[in-house]
């Protein structure tokens, strides 16, 4: 009987070849051989770069896409970093040629490519893999390692299936002369089948290894798209934001200096914003930023950029502009769309803009002048009085200095008590007594000496300053009226005007509270004066906080009435005391007839307010035939430089004393 020996050529040294399953180290990844092919020098020497830097040792390049096929006979890379844009034969004509060469249909390429949309169609093709230009070091170096790690393991797995044939065919050949036992047989069976099973098992974890570098690749390229936006873009309202606007800015500025053209840039700014987020919450008026962003977004042409400068600021781009009037007509268009109240959280709220406009190249030369010269006219139309537009003009850098002076003044004036009142008094017509003042607000700086409201009560709303300034005024108008009383002078009511801002502070009941507490005048000596925009926006918050003012005594009046946009129909729903007819119904009067319309509008208003059972106050009163005309109408008071300019609070105690003389009513 022939006896075989265990010898590295029989049957049993063939099963150990096949039970060995080689297991890859670091070394066998790195000085795998590979193939460098695209038509530029310059990325090819920056891939060897990084993959030398990297430790690979094996590569070599090409930049004639025709010689790959004897380069691949030859060396049988392990890999093909293959450039799928090339002028004389592309990448997908590469790959039908390695085709035919790669009999069992695995091409180790991995495709370059700076067009997304053709990395499908390389797959379909034969490519494994792909990464994209501009390379991205830590994704390219990922997918060459996963590469790699497969197509070695796909050659291994080849060589071990071999192995398998060659040792069945070596125990099929030597069955008739071998004699062992069933048990031996099974055994060898056994082992057959776990080195297939393992070799299964390493083949379904270099499946599920390269989805999750595919799938790890495309979130990276999702993240930095998404990263890229943000860092251009505004996060509440996905609008342009100043890097971005810059850019478009400097690239309009250059077309249109090459082309001899025209561009606008326009500075919004919301009007009031501050009291919405003071008296709303800032959710509020996050949504209000984000219906105004819509709005501008759907008013402009595509060609044009809206911005959000920060804050309630936002800045368009006009790219293209023939005459300064087309700036014009799309200012026009804004101011009109954002006319319509905004619905928000069940509240209807008003919001208009002031916008200052830019020409370029008279107003500016670039981007940054040209934005700071808009952000100057747009305040020159807040003071204008808001939504309203205005184009810059050389001297209003002049006046913007002046601004900011004035806006440093006012953060110092409390400080320093450079504020104080004056009271100007109003008449009972019929029997001439004072029956009321009105505390009036003056700024005596130090430099510029007596400062009126209107030329800096503006600045101090925009700035946030006018919440502590008009706390000051309510303090001390409150002190002073009682202070008249403790002389033993004729008590009477003081009126204070109330800004919107400081109406909807959230503080501002309590803070008036605590005022009438601490200077112990009573509550129905206090009149707040308060215009009929105030009062209309958002209706439902200022009924709660009318009647609250009520509920604590004091007396309530709309001034500079019918002036205002609102219905007529809010005087019987609000606790209203008094009616100040606007001083500019009374200027013409002496100078028309008695049926002329401010003097049909007088009229009709001391009817309405005697049926509502309301004072009715005539502002402006400056002449003895508008006294005249009012007492023929029946106007219960009066107020204006006929009877006395504001004076201080000494002058305005002699007043008391001696009251207005009796020839004034005639």
């Amino acid at each position: 009987m022939k006896r075989w020996s265990l010898q590295k050529n029989g049957p049993v040294g063939a099963n150990r070849r096949a039970a060995r399953i080689m297991m890859l180290s670091a070394a066998d990844i790195f000085n795998a051989n590979i193939l460098i092919v695209d038509d530029k020098e310059a990325n090819v020497l920056l891939l060897e770069r990084m993959l030398r830097g990297a430790g690979y040792t094996s590569i070599a390049s090409t930049t004639a896409p025709h010689a790959v096929y004897e380069l691949y006979r030859k060396n049988r890379y392990d890999l093909i970093l293959l450039d799928l844009q090339m002028p004389d034969m592309d990448g997908f004509r590469v790959m039908e040629g390695l085709k035919e060469i790669e009999l069992d249909g695995y091409l180790p390429v991995l495709v370059i490519t700076a067009q997304p949309e053709h990395r499908l169609r390389a797959l379909q093709a034969g490519a494994k893999d792909f990464i994209s230009k501009p390379f991205d070091l830590p994704e390219v170096l990922t997918r060459i390692h996963n590469m790699l790690e497969v197509r070695l393991l796909h050659r291994e797995s080849k060589r071990h299936n071999l192995v398998l044939e060659q040792t069945v065919r070596e125990l099929r050949e030597a069955e008739s002369g071998l004699h062992t036992t069933e048990a031996a047989l099974s055994k060898e069976k056994a082992a057959l089948d776990d080195h297939v099973l393992q070799l299964r098992q390493a083949n379904e974890h270099l499946v599920v290894a390269t989805i999750e570098a595919h799938t790890l690749a495309e979130e990276i390229e999702k993240a930095k798209v998404r990263m890229a936006h943000l860092a251009q873009h505004d996060a509440l309202t996905d609008l342009p934001n100043r890097i971005l606007l810059n850019d478009r800015l400097g690239q309009a500025i250059a077309l249109a200096r090459r082309q001899g053209k025209q561009l606008a840039v326009m500075f919004l700014d919301l009007d009031r914003f501050k009291h919405i987020n003071d008296s709303l919450g800032h959710a509020v008026g996050d949504q209000l930023l984000q219906s105004v962003a819509n709005r501008l977004t759907a008013g402009v042409r595509s060609s044009d950029t809206v911005c959000r400068q920060g804050g309630d600021e936002f800045v368009i781009l006009l790219a293209d502009v023939e005459h300064a009037g087309d700036a014009a007509l799309s200012a026009q268009k804004i101011l009109a769309a954002l006319t319509v109240p905004h619905r928000i959280d069940q509240r209807e709220i008003h919001a208009t803009v002031s916008i200052g406009i830019s020409i370029y190249p008279q107003d500016g030369q670039d981007a940054d002048t040209l934005i700071k010269s808009a952000d100057t006219a747009m305040y020159h139309a807040k003071e204008g009085g808001r939504n309203n537009y205005q184009f810059f003009e050389p001297d209003m850098n002049v006046q913007a200095v002046e601004r900011h002076s004035i806006e440093g003044g006012l953060r110092r004036a409390l400080e320093r008590q450079e504020f104080m009142l004056h009271y100007q008094p109003k008449i009972d017509l019929e029997t001439g007594t004072i029956s009321g003042v009105e505390a009036l607000v003056r700024w005596q700086h130090p430099q510029r000496g007596l400062i009126l409201p209107e030329q800096f009560v503006w600045i101090a709303e925009d700035c946030g300053l006018i919440v502590p300034i008009g706390a000051w005024v309510l303090r001390e108008a409150c002190q002073q009226a009682q202070a008249w009383q403790d002389a033993g002078l004729p008590p009477i009511p003081v009126a204070v005007n109330i800004s919107a801002v400081q109406f909807r502070h959230k503080d501002f009941l309590e803070s008036l509270a605590v005022i009438l507490k601490d200077t112990g005048l009573a509550p129905h000596y206090l009149e707040l004066e308060l215009t009929e925009s105030v009062l209309m926006h958002d209706a439902d918050f200022t009924t709660s906080i009318l009647k609250a003012l009520k509920a604590m005594g004091m007396r309530l009046a709309i001034d500079d009435f019918g002036t205002g946009y609102s219905s007529l129909s809010y005087l019987t729903r609000f606790p209203i005391d008094t009616l100040k007819i606007d001083q500019s119904f009374l200027r013409d009067i002496t100078h028309a007839t008695a049926d002329s319309d401010d003097a049909a509008i007088v009229a009709a208003v001391v009817s309405m307010g005697k049926s509502l059972h309301q004072r009715v106050i005539a502002e402006g009163v400056e002449t003895r035939e508008q006294l005249a005309f009012l007492q023929a109408q029946g106007c219960g008071e009066g107020q204006g430089f006929y009877f006395s300019r504001p004076v201080t609070a000494e002058e305005l105690a002699e007043l008391l004393r001696t009251g207005v003389p009796a020839t004034l009513l005639g």
